[in-house]
């Protein structure tokens, strides 16, 4: 027999998690999370002995969910980001301790080949730049920003949205803090960051910047790492890795189909909801893990400084 999940949140996200799981053999049930109260959602959950949920709701929705879940012993996997305030990021972990170590945050970019083989080189590195950006109104077909989650000046915004980036610096560089953030608002979205850069250091280095944005014509998703060794240029949505060491450049590449990266996270999860071996992935991010990755966001967001406003439609 198969197992239950429950999926929160039936936006786009929370959909393809629901078919996610159903192609890796688990029983699936997709809830829009406003056709919903906990004290349903818990009769719901208990009656039907439930495996997991998973929470693809809006980012201030988590932790009354997340508290159920821990109260029942069911484990969750939550998306990203966590939180985006440091005291609620200290709740949510006191509060999820008895599942955490079952749970998972959906920092999916964890599991990109060519993410997983900077972190297994483990270079020597002085410098970075990281950077992503899309126009956010070609994001998806029927979509809306100025009714999205992202929109909300109150846990949207871009930093939050295009958040890998932080937790992927974390990744290579565990002792990284947050130096400065930098945004560029929007005149119709008050609070809201349209253009951001994070700017990063550890003592004795590395330092170096994240930048993302909604404006970009083309997307983009790049990596720049500075060693005395050697320079690597990183495209990861080409996942093309070119390497310079003098007058010599190595190439890599990747076969890569986005999706894979979720269906690893998930298999995984599944894994550990079920009590069975994980993929081995180092990078798996089991949430009694993600403090510090967390606290990077959360910390970024709340120490964002506005340097004046775009203009432009974004319906």
């Amino acid at each position: 027999m198969s197992q239950q999940y429950f999926v929160l949140g039936a936006g786009s996200i929370g959909r393809r998690h629901h078919l996610n799981l159903q192609s890796l053999g688990a029983e699936s049930q997709l809830l829009a999370w406003r056709d919903q109260d906990l004290s349903s959602l818990e009769a719901r959950l208990h009656a039907a002995g439930a495996a997991a949920v998973v929470i693809a709701t809006a980012t201030p929705i988590r932790l009354e969910i997340i508290s159920l879940c821990a109260r029942l012993g069911v484990p969750f996997y939550v998306e990203k980001p966590l939180a985006y305030r440091i005291e609620a990021l200290d709740q949510i972990f006191h509060i999820s301790a008895p599942v955490a170590e079952r749970s998972v945050v959906g920092l999916m970019m964890r599991y990109h080949p060519a993410v997983q083989a900077q972190v297994e080189a483990a270079r020597a590195v002085y410098g970075f730049e990281m950077e992503i950006g899309h126009d956010v109104r070609q994001w998806r077909q029927n979509w809306s920003f100025a009714d999205s989650y992202a929109a909300k000046p109150e846990g949207g915004g871009v930093l939050l949205d295009l958040c890998h980036e932080i937790d992927i610096a974390h990744c290579l560089f565990p002792d990284i803090g947050i130096v400065s953030v930098d945004c560029v608002g929007h005149q119709d979205f008050p609070g809201v960051d349209f253009a951001t850069r994070v700017t990063m250091a550890a003592e004795g280095g590395p330092v170096g910047s994240v930048a993302m944005d909604y404006l970009s014509p083309k997307s983009i998703r790049r990596m720049h790492l500075s060693g005395r060794a050697e320079v690597v240029d990183l495209d990861l949505i080409a996942c093309r890795e070119v390497s310079s060491q003098g007058a010599y450049e190595t190439v890599r590449t990747w076969e890569f189909d986005r999706n894979e990266m979720f269906l690893g996270l998930m298999r995984d999860f599944m894994a550990l909801a079920e009590g069975q071996e994980t993929s081995g992935n180092p990078l798996l991010p089991r949430l009694d893990r993600m403090y510090q990755s967390a606290a990077l966001i959360a910390g970024a967001w709340e120490a964002r400084d506005f340097h004046g406003t775009i203009k432009g439609t974004f319906a």
